[in-house]
């Protein structure tokens, strides 16, 4: 019998007669992501999630979205249909779904060779392709929220105020990296994006960083995973945060821009955009890592607040300020002179 996973005190073993709905074989030992257990089946080896308090009606759409895409031919694993046709099975309360399991391990984007970013950048390109195709249009002009340099900056200064007089090295350097973006907010606070913009806008996967990737041998990739994520919002928005989760290096060095352009150039040749919605884009991603101070609200206020995105993150933040001019046009340098291919919305 499978051990329990994760911190709660309600995590429990699957209820032993849920895996007769599928007829596959006994859950073994849990794998260490969450609710999940992998089982041994006559025919292989599967991956059985739980869904804590489910969304039903959502979980269903993820499924039949992925499936989908299975169809298609993209590497995403569908889930397992149960007996009677469903892929979201309940039991005890509880919502269960079944997938092959995965084979293959995850890569930093910076491992990845030229021609790989390029090809990691088509799939997501067919990946949006794909999406457009399979899912319900998306009201096009959409409001996004932009972050403002006067609510960051008061959250730093309360910051500033909570931290103890007599702290250790880590709230000294928490000081000195609040006291940086503070006067980087300053110094950029006119470049703040607006709030409406044209832009394509569809569902996206909403997690496509490397932890939601496996690579096999070849050093194609083997599964995206992660679609419990997946969003609507602007393509080129997905585009950019994902370049920036798969190329950023931990530290002073801020973006691979080589691997960034190729990345793109893979994209465009699957889901052609143009080139001011990726400097859309650019703008916008780079002008909320600035205002995004959560984790620290989070330690030092108490706030529920959502964190920095990734490793190395202040120190992205401080080379992106420097380099804005420069990163709007390199992502955009594989759309220089390409004609306009966008997709067209009714």
């Amino acid at each position: 019998m499978p051990t329990s996973l994760g911190a709660s005190d309600t995590d429990q073993p699957p209820p032993p007669r849920l895996l007769k709905r599928w007829d596959v074989g006994a859950a073994g030992e849990p794998v260490p992501s969450g609710r999940a257990w992998r089982v041994d089946g006559a025919d292989g080896a599967y991956f059985l999630k739980e869904y804590e308090r489910p969304d039903r009606r959502r979980v269903r759409f993820q499924h039949a979205v992925t499936a989908g895409l299975d169809d298609a031919g993209l590497p995403v694993l569908a889930p397992v249909p149960a007996r009677g046709g469903r892929t979201l099975v309940t039991a005890s309360g509880r919502g269960f779904a079944l997938y092959p399991w995965v084979a293959g391990r995850t890569r930093g984007g910076l491992e990845l060779t030229f021609g790989q970013c390029e090809r990691v950048g088509e799939l997501l390109g067919r990946l949006h392709a794909e999406l457009d195709l399979r899912t319900p249009p998306v009201q096009q002009s959409m409001l996004v929220p932009t972050p403002r340099a006067a609510d960051a900056v008061a959250a730093i200064d309360r910051i500033l105020d909570a931290l103890p007089p007599d702290g250790n090295d880590f709230d000294a350097l928490t000081e000195r990296r609040l006291r940086e973006r503070r006067a980087l907010l300053d110094e950029m606070s006119d470049h703040q994006p607006p709030e409406m913009e044209v832009s394509t806008v569809g569902h996206l996967h909403g997690a496509f960083h490397p932890a939601n990737l496996r690579y096999g041998g070849s050093g194609n990739v083997t599964a995206v995973l992660g679609w419990g994520a997946m969003t609507t919002g602007p393509v080129a928005g997905e585009v950019v945060r994902a370049a920036a989760r798969l190329f950023a290096f931990d530290d002073e060095r801020g973006l691979d821009l080589d691997r960034v352009q190729a990345f793109v150039r893979g994209h465009r040749s699957a889901f052609p955009l143009d080139a001011g919605q990726i400097q859309s884009a650019v703008h916008r991603e780079w002008w909320e890592r600035l205002c995004d101070v959560g984790p620290l609200r989070q330690r030092y206020l108490g706030d529920a607040a959502p964190g920095e995105r990734d490793p190395g993150a202040a120190a992205l933040v401080t080379w992106w300020s420097a380099q804005l001019e420069r990163t709007l046009e390199l992502f955009a340098a594989p759309y220089a002179d390409a004609p306009d291919e966008s997709p067209a919305y009714g």
